[in-house]
């Protein structure tokens, strides 16, 4: 697999044409002589034709294909191009692959979040290349006066068997163009898929270990300033006053001043934010001396007022109401169990629970917690920003471009078509590179310094600056009737600032009286989505308690949730479940084969079961814990899986793998917590990450195979994490876990057993 870096002129975007189909294009080029087997990159011409879009061919038979999506790990840069490469049929060695640049119209959504890109793309994608296969085949039978019938393909070739003609894509792709766009042309079967399927190596796999710069913080440009913001120290907070004399005598600082990210009455849309939004900025030569300057500010602060904001998107217009006041970890909690006493907002109503718990021979009631969390991306925020008064490059990393350029545009009053928003690779994001205030910041700085700047977090900065995962908690209940018999479930969930619950997932479905709620608590502590939104708790505590509840009712953890579904697959109740049961059970049943659940051999291990469904697609874990060196140490994992149709099994391997290595450390050490609006945690020595010896030595991932359409892969694997560590936990001190991080309890649980 080879990739280059293309240039590409107006006068050349002015020679392109379109192909509507799933938004394919396909240009042709003057690049010099090209031998594929060399292993050598193709020179370019100073100018080339090119037109934006998914498939790019030359003369010489240089097959490019662009990936539309951000790339943050997830592999989607190599996953979405052999979608195409798989109906365009070319020999994947040979195909080039790069990041296309930032454009909604043609080249889809251009989304990275929610576990959508496959899904998402997965016919666009494949239509676009059979369309141009189609359209080179009829180029092919026009110049060889054959029926386009008779004309094959194989490996970028193209074929007429009876006259014994022959020509390379290349050769036909300029009277190809020319050609009317085909519509409905039959996409492959996929049981004959040879692309798709098969495992690949990451594109730039080998740009990433050799240190090449493919990150927004390797971006240079000539004249490039760097800029750093000064925020308040806790939420809460607003900027007073501030004197930069000393600041401004540091060397190579260019200039200090104050700005608002939002003006009055500005209009947000769904994805942006007011974490702070009176910001003090320091702009100078390079980042160390902005960094040293910035420490020479004298900065006064001020409590903030109540404020309301006006968002748009996300279900529509809505005011919403940010907070004064400093909150401490102990007062949320506080607030928080006393919510949980109140009247809350009924979610889901299903046959008459109440009944049935004020019958019920015994009620089994749990409450669990969990705190903010912080994305901690390897890559803090970044970006690169140069505005003039006719028009704006914009440069970094973001997983929703197309979400975040009509805000940008109206903060700098600028035509979006005057917007040029060049995606870089991501050094992760987990949803937090979904909110663009850093990409707003950057804009609105170089705009007032007038020059190009490249606005740097530091990790405190980053750590500090909010858009954590909320903090949430959930009581669930059960009721039983004199045999043990499931009769009724209850799960009331809030948190700060918005709820955990999915009331229409598991076991909503699989129980006749069946009752959810939910309430939320205002904040000024900006949160966002972070990997498997809400899922990652409500799956923690769920799957926890479900565990606990087939104890008490004297069943197998994971026989009792294969009752469950089988009773919503053959009389479920309600019409809203979202899941499949089928699918659900398939991931449990591949999991205890594969883990050998029952085998002799594995009761050495405290195990833990979970299984979760979200972003339409479905996994289970089991893990197998030791106590080692006197702590609790995960040493393997089975992993199942139902995602449909995996792409490219070692990425799909890898993704869940990690996933499961993210859990067990935010199962684990997880927290970021307040102090009079302080995070008390604002680097890696006060915010515990696991480390690479605590990951397991085993991570066993297996796919259920079917031929259903690719749903979501990278988040999925994440939430039933939480809650296989906690129940493998409790088979290690017969003392069950409520609340995250699960160590303090477990040392808790395990000091209380030593003094016995």
């Amino acid at each position: 697999m080879e990739k280059i870096k293309t240039s590409q002129t107006r006068r050349s975007f002015l020679k392109s044409s379109l192909l509507a189909s799933g938004g394919l294009m396909i240009s042709f080029s003057g690049l010099s002589k090209y031998t594929s087997d060399s292993g050598t990159t193709p020179l370019l011409a100073e100018e080339w034709s090119e037109i934006t879009g998914y498939i790019k061919i030359t003369p010489d038979n240089v097959i490019k294909i662009l990936n539309p999506n951000p790339e943050f790990g997830q592999n989607v840069m190599t996953s979405l191009p052999m979608m195409v490469a798989e109906e365009l049929d070319v020999d994947w060695k040979k195909v080039i692959v790069e990041m296309g640049p930032h454009d909604n119209a043609k080249l889809g959504p251009q989304f990275t979040g929610g576990s959508n890109s496959i899904r998402m793309y997965w016919r666009p994608l494949r239509e676009a290349g059979a369309a141009a296969r189609q359209m080179l085949r009829d180029a092919a039978a026009q110049t060889w006066g054959v029926p386009v019938e008779e004309v094959t393909t194989k490996a970028a070739m193209l074929y007429h068997a009876k006259s014994g003609k022959s020509a390379t894509y290349g050769e036909v792709a300029s009277k190809a163009a020319s050609l009317e766009i085909p519509k409905g042309v039959a996409l492959k079967d996929v049981k004959k898929l040879s692309v798709v399927g098969t495992s690949q190596k990451n594109v730039e796999g080998l740009k990433i270990v050799t240190g090449k710069p493919l990150f927004a913080m390797d971006y240079q440009f000539d004249g490039m300033l760097v800029a750093m913001i000064e925020h308040p120290p806790a939420f809460g907070k607003k900027l007073k006053s501030f004197d930069a004399t000393e600041t401004l005598k540091m060397p190579g600082i260019k200039d200090v001043y104050s700005f608002k990210l939002y003006e009055d009455g500005f209009e947000q849309a769904g994805f942006d934010t007011r974490t702070f939004n009176d910001l003090l900025v320091v702009v100078g030569n390079t980042t160390w001396e902005v960094m040293n300057a910035r420490k020479k500010l004298k900065v006064q602060w001020e409590p903030i007022s109540d404020t309301k904001d006006t968002m748009a998107g996300r279900g529509g217009k809505r005011e919403v109401i940010v907070p004064a006041g400093l909150e401490s970890t102990p007062a949320q909690l506080a607030k928080m169990a006393e919510f949980a006493t109140m009247p809350a907002q009924q979610l889901r109503k299903d046959g008459d629970p109440e009944t049935a718990f004020k019958n019920a021979a015994q009620i089994l009631e749990r409450t669990y917690t969990a705190p903010f969390l912080a994305h901690n991306c390897m890559e803090p925020m970044n970006f690169f920003a140069h505005v003039t008064e006719e028009k704006a490059l914009l440069v970094g990393p973001l997983q929703a471009p197309g979400w975040s350029e009509p805000t940008l545009a109206k903060l700098l009053n600028l035509p979006p078509e005057k917007i040029e928003i060049q995606m870089t690779r991501m050094g992760g994001g987990f949803g937090l590179r979904a909110y663009s205030h850093y990409m707003y910041e950057a804009a609105l700085i170089s705009r007032k310094v007038k020059a190009p700047i490249k606005l740097v977090y530091s990790r405190e900065d980053d750590m500090t600056y909010g858009i954590y995962r909320p903090m949430y908690t959930a009581t669930y209940r059960a009721a039983l009737d004199a045999n043990k018999n499931l009769i009724a479930f209850h799960v009331k969930g809030g948190g700060i600032p918005e709820h955990p619950i999915h009331a229409n997932r598991f076991p909503a479905g699989a129980v006749d009286n069946y009752l959810a709620e939910g309430w939320t608590i205002p904040s000024n502590i900006t949160i966002g989505a972070f990997r498997a939104p809400r899922s990652n708790f409500n799956a923690a505590a769920e799957q926890s308690f479900l565990d606990e509840l087939a104890e008490l009712m004297g069943k197998d953890p994971i026989d009792f949730r294969l009752e469950l579904l089988k009773r919503a697959k053959e009389k479920p109740v309600g019409e809203r479940n979202e899941y499949d049961a089928d699918r659900y059970a398939g991931v449990l049943k591949l999991v205890k084969e594969k883990s050998g659940w029952n085998n002799p051999e594995n009761k050495k291990y405290s195990r833990g079961v979970a299984a979760y469904f979200c972003h339409a697609s479905y996994a289970a874990h089991v893990v197998d814990m030791i106590i080692k060196d006197g702590q609790p140490y995960v040493e393997q994992v089975f992993s199942a899986m139902d995602c449909g149709v995996v792409i490219n099994p070692d990425a799909a391997i890898n993704m869940v793998q990690g996933a499961v290595v993210d859990g067990i450390g935010n199962a684990f050490y997880g927290a970021l917590t307040h102090k009079k609006g302080t995070p008390e945690q604002n680097n890696f020595n006060r915010y515990r990450m696991i480390r690479l010896r605590e990951a397991p030595k085993r991570i066993d991932v297996s796919f259920v195979e079917n031929e259903i359409d690719p749903t979501g892969l990278g988040e999925p694997p994440f939430p039933p994490v939480f809650a296989a560590v906690a129940n493998a936990l409790y088979k290690s001190t017969g003392k069950r876990v409520y609340n995250q991080p699960f160590i303090n309890e477990w040392k808790l649980n395990s000091e209380k057993i030593n003094k016995m």
